[in-house]
Parts: structure tokens; C-alpha cells; sequence
């Protein structure tokens, strides 16, 4: 496991700084966080950055990839209407390949769980990540901007049917997946039918069964083979996945002039108010919720000036996503030069919808941000 050196105290008390300003709570979640709740949010693209525990008897548990998801569970927790949660601690991440296996690294972060103006919060708290992480002394940093919720807005303007549209806006969060659908879009007729798997049989067998016996069927499956299911996904959770891959299986494809016009979009990169205005020329007229939504951004980029980040670091990408799935507006890094895009300093985004996943009827929005302290430092990670 490779494990980040101490730092000097000073640096982490400068970096610590701007997040002790804000006066939150703190909080110290349990290392171990539920596998199969992790996948639920994050989705199963994460499953390979995870480090595995299981104790004698108990359910398969993931050490934490991050604050995020335990931070709201302890929010509902505490039964309050809102609150902002500061959070300095270890996470635990598999390292991306050819690198070393497993990473123990100090995260430093808040998440504000609070009613409001979502573009003026969001610059809060982006500002919040941009001062963290340039108090390492680092002078090579750029801030990279994104929103998922605009890619959906924008394939909302493109009229497609409510289970295509769904599969479009699912698929952002694994590029390769929206990569192959739209390359099949494009080839049109020409392109080969997908293979059919274990997993489509399986589904094409259970699609007609309501969900409840589904799942005993496949439970009765499982003893009769002498299978024992592991990886913290129980038969329900099975069945309800099965069914949504049935679904999106009989779903129309995309066309190819949609698929350009995707493609388009998510080639858009550049100055932020360039990069914007090229969203606006490239949709279709009548679109108000993304007009909505650029003149939101108009606001969240004038608010980020006042917080301190330069525009001249800027730049807006509309492919521009992260691994956890459970982001659903506004998405930002702080990256350096010398580390690449691969290895951020600080980031962070929007997931108002995480409450209502996780069960609970909360009316706040929620935005947070982290800062890796050992890569912010000028004289640490290379």
C-alpha cells in the first residue's frame, strides 16, 4: 500500500484554513462504509477503485473511498434540516493501473447540506477547493469546470423518447459506454447487433416475473447451482438491475444526426463564457430550461471571481465527469501541471439527488468539495 509522507505542519495548517473559516461541524465517519451501498450511488465503475473488508459474519464493506456519501448518511441521521460538515481524515482508494496496488492518502473536505441559490453555493464552495488547494504553494494551477445536469438539459432538447433519453444521460457517467452508443448511432444499419450475454438471457428469462418472485426464482437458482453471491448485491438488488437492462435492451437507438449533435456538444472545451455561448449556438431553439442553465453558469462564474479563482485558470469541458455517480449539477477539479489531470489536488461538485437515493425526504441542496493536502504541497507528490 503506498502511503503519503507526513507534511510539513505549516503547509497543512494553511491548506486546513479555509475550511475551518466556514466554522462547520466536524465529523469522523466509521472507515468501513457498506460495499453495496457504495455501488448503488456511485455505480459499478467504482467498483475496481475500492479496497474490499469483510469481518466474520458481516456484510462486505468498501474502507472509504470518500467522505461523501457518509457525511449524508450521518446528516439524516441527526434528524436536523440542514448543515455544513467539515471532515479531515485517511481515504482508501485502488490505484489506477501500473501504479501501486492500494492508496492511504489525508483528505481534507465539506460537505453544506443547506437551502439557497445553487449557483452562488456552488462558486462558494469551488472558490473554497481553488484557495485549499493554492495554499500548498503550488503556482502551475488550473480549475476545471463541468455539469452533468447540463448535458441532461441539453439531450432534453433533443426530443428523445424517456427510456433512450435515460440511457444517454446514465451512460455520461462511463465514457466509454456513450462513446460505443453514439459510434453505433453513427455507423446506423451497418453497426452489429450486440452480443447477447449470460447476464440478457437471464433478464429475458425473469422480465416477466413481478420482482418479488423474480428474486426467489433466482435465489432457488443460486441453490440449486451451490452458489454462494457474493460482492454485496443481494437477489432483489439483481433483479431490480436486470430489469432495468431489459428495459433499456427494447429502448429505441439513437439516430445519427443525434448522435452528432452529441458528439458536438461534448466536444465543447474552452474559455468558460467561449465554451458556454458554443452550447447555446448548437441547441434548439425553444430550450428554456437550458436557457435557464447558461444563465445560471453567467451567475456561478461572476461569483467565483469574487471567491478568488482567476478566470485566466478556467476552462469549461462539457465531457467533463468524475467516477462517482452520484454527482448531478455542477463538477469542478483543481489540477496542477506538474501532476496532470489524472491526479487532482482538490475537487468536488453538486448531488442534490443523493437524499431522496438514500431514502430520505430532505428539501436542502448539497455541494461539497475536497482537497488532497499531499498533492497540494509544492514539495510533495511528484
Amino acid at each position: 500500500m503506498r502511503i503519503e509522507p507526513p507534511l510539513p505542519p505549516q503547509v497543512l495548517a494553511k491548506v486546513r484554513a479555509p475550511f475551518e473559516a466556514l466554522g462547520a461541524t466536524a465529523i469522523d465517519p466509521p472507515v468501513a462504509q457498506p460495499l453495496s451501498l457504495i455501488l448503488d450511488l456511485s455505480g459499478e465503475a467504482m467498483r475496481e477503485r475500492l479496497i474490499l473488508v469483510q469481518a466474520d459474519g458481516s456484510a462486505e464493506a468498501a474502507l472509504r473511498p470518500d467522505f461523501t456519501i457518509a457525511a449524508a448518511r450521518l446528516h439524516i441521521e441527526s434528524g436536523r434540516a440542514g448543515g455544513r460538515y467539515f471532515y479531515e481524515g485517511k481515504a482508501f482508494r485502488a490505484a489506477p493501473r501500473g501504479r501501486e496496488a492500494y492508496e492511504e492518502f489525508l483528505q481534507i473536505g465539506i460537505e453544506a447540506f443547506e437551502t439557497g441559490v445553487a449557483p452562488e453555493a456552488d462558486a462558494e464552495i469551488a472558490g473554497l477547493a481553488w484557495r485549499a488547494a493554492a495554499a500548498g504553494g503550488r503556482k502551475d494551477l488550473t480549475l476545471q469546470l463541468g455539469d452533468v445536469g447540463l448535458f441532461a438539459t441539453f439531450v432534453d432538447t433533443l426530443d428523445l423518447a424517456g427510456p433512450l433519453a435515460a440511457r444517454v444521460k446514465r451512460a455520461f457517467a462511463n465514457p466509454r459506454r456513450l462513446r460505443e452508443m453514439l459510434e453505433r448511432a453513427a455507423a446506423g444499419a451497418s453497426a452489429p447487433a450486440p452480443t447477447r450475454g449470460n447476464g440478457d438471457r437471464l433478464a429475458a428469462l425473469l422480465a416477466g416475473l413481478p420482482e418479488a418472485e423474480a428474486a426467489a426464482v433466482l435465489q432457488d437458482l443460486w441453490a440449486l447451482a451451490g452458489i454462494e453471491p457474493a460482492g454485496g448485491r443481494s437477489a432483489s438488488e439483481i433483479v431490480h438491475r436486470l430489469a432495468e437492462r431489459t428495459a433499456v435492451a427494447r429502448a429505441p437507438e439513437l439516430t445519427a444526426e443525434q448522435a452528432t449533435l452529441i458528439s458536438r456538444f461534448l466536444a465543447i472545451s474552452d474559455a468558460p463564457a467561449k465554451a458556454l455561448e458554443a452550447v447555446a449556438r448548437l441547441a434548439a431553439p425553444g430550450g428554456h430550461a437550458l436557457e435557464a442553465a447558461l444563465k445560471g453558469w453567467a451567475r456561478r462564474l461572476a461569483a467565483l471571481k469574487d471567491e478568488g479563482a482567476p478566470m485566466s485558470a478556467m476552462r469549461f469541458s462539457t465531457a467533463f465527469g468524475r467516477d462517482f455517480g452520484y454527482y448531478d449539477g455542477v463538477l469542478f477539479e483543481v489540477r496542477s501541471a506538474a501532476l496532470g489531470e489524472q491526479r487532482p489536488i482538490a475537487a468536488g461538485g453538486r448531488y442534490d439527488s443523493l437524499f431522496s437515493r438514500l431514502g430520505a425526504n430532505l428539501a436542502c441542496g448539497a455541494v461539497g468539495c475536497m482537497v488532497r493536502p499531499g498533492r497540494a504541497w509544492k514539495d510533495g507528490a511528484r
